[in-house]
């Protein structure tokens, strides 16, 4: 039993480092091909960006419906929202060193977008499964997501300014510079139109989306195996193991660690999104983990998604009041406070703490 133990741990840890590799990998050459294609990057911005960032939790999913898995589907998607809103964003927001800005408007609506998914679920899964009207409205709210982001790139694109909030004790400018802050600052260049570098970049999506399903299939096994071999929930692991390796890349950014040097090198090569965007994209990634990654599943386990007790219990409603825990201070004192992180942190403490001393999946 150890030897299997050991090995199900390396294969979990060769499954993290080619879902992180490959998801970076993707996502970059994603925005080149783009680039290439000639894409408006306020396109490029509201689309692609925030998708890339939720593809490793929305492979997974995919992957784990697909084999009927659903407690791995739904405790991906549900788990990776608020591990990464209670840690990562907490992270953002907590440190002293680098204030964390984003867009008033912008942050306001994604939250209540967010608010929006949590109140869906709560409404359409306390019967026990995700029902075909609440599949339909998270894609509706996703529909609604897609178009908000362009619009917001579009409009911040052509303009001069951002209403900018941010976690500095002094008083900011409410107004900030939008080449300061905009989609292309601080990114790589794209390259020139050739056909080398179309084949390159496509060579690089669909080796990223490999390397990534491979990653995604490793860590379905592990959690799989890991909790056949301790004899406990398959939920535990999503809310643990897996939506902790996801969400490392996220906190190595949001420390501004580099982790190593060859991992420094690569993720800022491959980075998709500008740094100063991060507390907006871990939004973005949340809001996709609800209303894309749960209907994608629902679509391919071609039943109604069964939603045990404990992401009824837990996870739902700590991802709610994260998200008002996020929209109220932006909301009433146009402010980003460190406070928020120190809330949405002991949140996502107290429910860990409660997934794995208190697990209520198939009660």
């Amino acid at each position: 039993m150890m030897k299997i133990l050991v090995a199900t741990l390396l294969v979990y840890a060769l499954g993290l480092l080619f879902a992180a590799v490959g998801s970076r990998l993707a996502g970059r050459c994603t925005t080149w091909c783009c680039a290439l294609l000639g894409l408006p990057m306020w396109v490029v911005g509201g689309t692609v960006a925030p998708f890339c960032l939720a593809l490793p939790q929305l492979m997974l999913a995919f992957l784990a419906a697909g084999m009927s898995v659903t407690a791995l589907a739904v405790g991906t998607a549900l788990a990776g929202a608020v591990t990464n809103l209670g840690l990562a964003l907490s992270v953002c927001l907590l440190r002293k060193r680098h204030c964390a800005v984003a867009d008033r408007d912008e942050f306001c609506r994604k939250c209540l977008l967010l608010l929006a998914a949590c109140g869906v679920l709560a409404v359409f899964v306390r019967d026990g499964e995700l029902s075909y009207t609440g599949t339909g409205l998270l894609m509706l709210l996703f529909v609604l997501f897609v178009m908000m982001s362009i619009v917001f790139q579009h409009k911040f694109t052509y303009g001069d300014t951002i209403k900018a909030v941010s976690t500095s004790e002094k008083h900011p400018s409410p107004q900030l510079a939008a080449q300061e802050y905009g989609y292309t600052a601080h990114t790589m260049a794209f390259p020139v139109m050739s056909v080398r570098n179309a084949l390159t970049n496509l060579a690089g999506v669909v080796g990223g989306l490999a390397l990534l399903a491979g990653g995604a299939q490793a860590l379905l096994y592990s959690a799989t195996t890991l909790a056949n071999l301790t004899g406990t929930i398959q939920a535990l692991w999503a809310a643990t193991l897996i939506s902790f390796g996801f969400c490392i890349p996220l906190l190595v950014e949001a420390l501004n660690h580099p982790l190593g040097s060859v991992w420094k090198w690569f993720s800022v090569r491959c980075r998709y999104y500008p740094p100063d965007s991060l507390p907006i994209q871990l939004l973005n990634s949340a809001i996709l983990n609800l209303t894309l990654a749960l209907p994608i599943s629902s679509l391919m386990y071609r039943h109604k998604l069964p939603v045990g007790a404990q992401f009824r219990s837990y996870e739902v409603p700590v991802c709610a009041a994260m998200a008002l825990v996020l929209l109220l201070p932006p909301l009433c004192r146009h402010k980003l406070k460190r406070g928020q992180g120190w809330v949405c942190l002991a949140l996502y403490f107290a429910y860990l703490a409660a997934a794995l001393l208190l697990p209520r999946a198939g009660a």
